[in-house]
């Protein structure tokens, strides 16, 4: 979770600072190219957002085939653990906006 993570932050650093349209890669690999003009933070955001609930509505899919037979006990936990390590990440990221939004109401203005 934390490397999937330190990986996203990087690729955001890379994007924010080069200008380059790369591909945020995290270890799920749920997050899709970015175009250079994405490159800000709040598309970012909404990328890796968009990209957690395409995971997790693949995952669901795929155990509901398993139920149904039409899908390998294989195929319905890898899509069970990619839907875990993208909830996973989207609560660490969850975790640290909250952090940051509390260490800046602190401040003294």
């Amino acid at each position: 979770m934390i490397s999937a993570l330190s990986s996203l932050v990087g690729s955001v650093s890379t994007q924010i600072a080069g200008g380059v349209s790369a591909v945020a890669q995290t270890a799920g690999g749920f997050v899709a190219p970015l175009p250079a003009e994405a490159a800000d933070f709040g598309s970012v955001l909404a990328q890796v957002a968009g990209g957690a609930v395409n995971t997790l509505n693949a995952g669901e899919a795929t155990a509901i085939s398993g139920l149904e037979g039409k899908a390998s006990v294989q195929d319905v936990v890898k899509s069970v653990l990619d839907a875990q390590q993208a909830v996973q990440t989207v609560v660490a990221i969850r975790d640290k906006v909250v952090s940051a939004y509390q260490e800046i109401s602190r401040m003294a203005i």
